[in-house]
């Protein structure tokens, strides 16, 4: 019989995540600040965005978070959604084309990861490999695993998001419509991953079997905790996703019924509204 014995809620600091984490947010404050020394001016919400995501990053990497998910399932997770969905989409929503541009001759070789074909499937592999029993009990029992673990469910939520936010360009096709559905299709993804944690009859990753029981929780408890916290989490972030879709395609198809009835050629008009550039084409007659 397991004993209970204390919850760990160390903090933790492993240079390997939380360096990259803080050099980040330097490079962007430096950015941020040399254009506002130009006068180009960063929307303080984008600013506000980038520092949210910045702040979930060291939540999974350095506070008890981290410790906890080394003792249950559930809590490992959280950390994880953290890690791969929340932080990378508030970082790529906190990015604009100006903060980006002494960057542009890399990024523009990586921009086949802005093809939703790509980003998809990239994202998918990246997130079922990971939780194969040889590969998680990897993670949990090695650290150097772990921390590439971690750069991978980065990795894969930012390369998973940048179709829906087009921090690198999409396809033409891939307009508002397009992205509805492929909110859904990842949604869907998710949801099958962890409703085979909820209902699952029999534990999947020893390494959890032989650690300490917290709260009464068995392991078979604690990874259906886990895959709710995965369902609940991405339920919560499709709706917002969707609910933000909507409104901006109903804006969108206003804006470019008004530019057609100028005589505005239809091509530039739909890539002038989809990339918010609408008052270059003139001011409203």
């Amino acid at each position: 019989m397991l004993a209970h014995l204390p919850v760990d809620t160390s903090w933790t600091f492993d240079p390997l995540q939380v360096v990259p984490t803080l050099l980040l947010a330097v490079l962007y404050v430096r950015r941020v600040r040399t254009l506002r020394g130009r006068g180009t001016a960063v929307p303080g919400w984008r600013v506000g965005l980038f520092a949210t995501g910045i702040v979930l990053l060291l939540a999974a990497l350095v506070s008890p978070l981290h410790a906890l998910g080394e003792q249950l399932f559930s809590f490992h997770m959280l950390q994880h959604v953290l890690l791969g969905d929340l932080a990378p989409l508030a970082l790529l929503a906190g990015l604009t084309g100006p903060i980006l541009r002494p960057a542009l001759a890399f990024l523009h070789r990586l921009r086949f990861l802005a093809h939703p074909l790509v980003a998809l499937p990239l994202w998918a592999l990246d997130l079922y490999a990971w939780h194969l029993p040889y590969l998680y009990d990897a993670a949990v029992r090695h650290s150097s695993v772990h921390a590439l673990e971690h750069l991978c469910f980065f990795t894969g939520g930012v390369i998973m998001w940048l179709p829906v936010l087009e921090t690198l360009p999409a396809p033409e096709w891939f307009g508002t419509g397009a992205k509805l559905g492929y909110i859904a299709v990842v949604r869907a993804v998710e949801t099958v991953l962890g409703n085979i944690f909820f209902w699952a009859g029999a534990t999947f990753y020893p390494v959890y079997e032989h650690r300490q029981r917290l709260w009464g929780l068995s392991p078979l408890a604690d990874q259906g905790l886990a895959g709710a916290v995965m369902m609940i989490e991405g339920s919560i972030v499709t709706l917002v996703a969707l609910a933000w879709l909507f409104l901006r395609m109903a804006g969108e198809g206003e804006l470019r019924q008004r530019l057609l009835e100028r005589g505005l050629d239809p091509r530039t008009v739909r890539r002038a509204v989809r990339y918010g550039r609408a008052e270059e084409l003139g001011p409203p007659r």
